[in-house]
């Protein structure tokens, strides 16, 4: 289970379902995860973002999907902390979330796991073993590799040789595994240019009146040519509009009995 850079090229990923223990859904919640819970009514959006991915990454082959944005503080690691969470209600599905924001990870916070050694530990040698640094939800298709501080060059481990035999293993995963990728913003540095390169495709979260459009034109010419899957508008005010289809957060509107309050 360990790698073995004298023995292989290719990491080996460790048996599902053998890693440490989550925290209960609930304090998750709390931390803004409501992608397990499909009776709340906040995992709506994921839910619909998941059909996409799935629909589009199936028609084009794709497995290591990236979620990015221009700037940092829109809700990028959010995005991708409950896609991850939604995807892994699929059954037959199992889905693997890497923390690839080197500089300011934020998904083990948001599935408030701990440990000492995280991605960018296995990236810089200190650790060869990625047991040492997976976690699988208990009960859920879902494996998740944070990262934690680190004084390492994060330009220097993702644009390595050992992140290259990351991705390839990666990809060496089963059919039915797809990997999420939670990238830095495109502008922190040259970290998710350099990552996008390597991966299938990515997602491009943009903030609600916040993110301007000559920072989408420019993250997207920047990341050229890797394909973008789709944008993402987050945070978006949602009592500016009406909803066509009946599914108002109102409790006299269709669906408000099938959702739970959270």
């Amino acid at each position: 289970m360990s790698y073995e850079p004298a023995q292989r090229d290719e990491p080996v990923f460790p048996v599902v379902g053998s890693a440490g223990r989550p925290s209960a859904f609930e304090r998750l919640r709390k931390n803004g995860v409501y992608g397990f819970d499909s009776r709340d009514i906040r995992s709506r959006p994921f839910n619909l973002l998941r059909a996409q991915v799935l629909r589009i990454a199936k028609a084009k082959g794709w497995k290591l999907i990236g979620v990015t944005s221009p700037a940092p503080r829109v809700g990028k690691s959010f995005v991708a902390s409950n896609l991850a969470a939604s995807l892994a209600r699929q059954p037959e599905l199992h889905t693997y979330l890497f923390d690839f924001d080197l500089r300011r990870s934020t998904i083990a916070q948001n599935f408030a796991l701990s440990g000492k050694f995280g991605i960018s530990h296995f990236l810089d040698g200190t650790i060869s073993d990625l047991q040492q640094v997976a976690r699988t939800i208990e009960g859920e298709q879902l494996t998740i590799f944070p990262s934690y501080p680190n004084d390492a060059a994060s330009d220097e481990l993702v644009g390595s040789a050992r992140m290259d035999a990351l991705i390839a293993a990666m990809r060496q995963l089963p059919d039915n595994t797809i990997c999420i990728c939670d990238l830095p913003p495109v502008f922190a540095n040259d970290d998710a240019v350099v990552i996008s390169q390597k991966i299938d495709a990515y997602l491009m979260i943009v903030e609600d009146g916040v993110t301007t459009r000559k920072q989408v034109r420019d993250s997207f010419r920047l990341l050229s040519p890797a394909p973008c899957i789709g944008t993402v508008l987050n945070r978006y005010d949602t009592t500016l509009v009406s909803d066509d289809y009946g599914y108002s957060y109102r409790p006299d509107r269709a669906y408000a009995e099938y959702y739970s309050k959270g």
